[in-house]
């Protein structure tokens, strides 16, 4: 006769629901709304413009700039990493050279988009957005 195994107790009501999300925005910051990210530019058609960018622009703009690499094409920026011995410098982000606040003109241009890593992103660039 083979044992039955008797079922866990539950442990439900001895975790507090979670409250509401701790802002993370500063106040006044045209991201603070309760809109998506889609909604606020970042939907498929941003997705498709950022890949394309990240294709024609792998490496992260401030990695370059501090290893003092001016090669202008992806071949010579890898050749040059390989004779110094340096791991490439990839990016992930493509982000706004000068911050767009929600104007879609600014959004779009080209022109003012920039490849950096997740540390530049999240560290460099966003201490110079909030200097004062």
């Amino acid at each position: 006769m083979a044992k039955q195994r008797g079922s866990l107790p539950m442990l439900g009501g001895r975790v507090p629901a979670a409250g509401s999300r701790t802002p993370t925005m500063q106040p006044g910051s045209w991201r603070t709304s309760a809109l998506t990210s889609a909604q606020r530019g970042y939907g498929y058609r941003w997705q498709q413009a950022r890949a394309a960018h990240l294709r024609e622009h792998p490496f992260c703009e401030y990695c370059l700039k501090e290893r003092r690499i001016v090669a202008t094409t992806v071949a010579a920026v890898i050749l040059e990493c390989a004779a110094r011995g340096l791991a490439l410098p990839y990016g992930n982000v493509v982000d706004h050279r000068i911050p767009h606040r929600g104007d879609d003109a600014l959004f779009w241009d080209r022109t003012n988009w920039q490849t950096l890593c997740t540390p530049h992103h999240s560290r460099d660039k966003q201490r110079q957005e909030n200097a004062p």
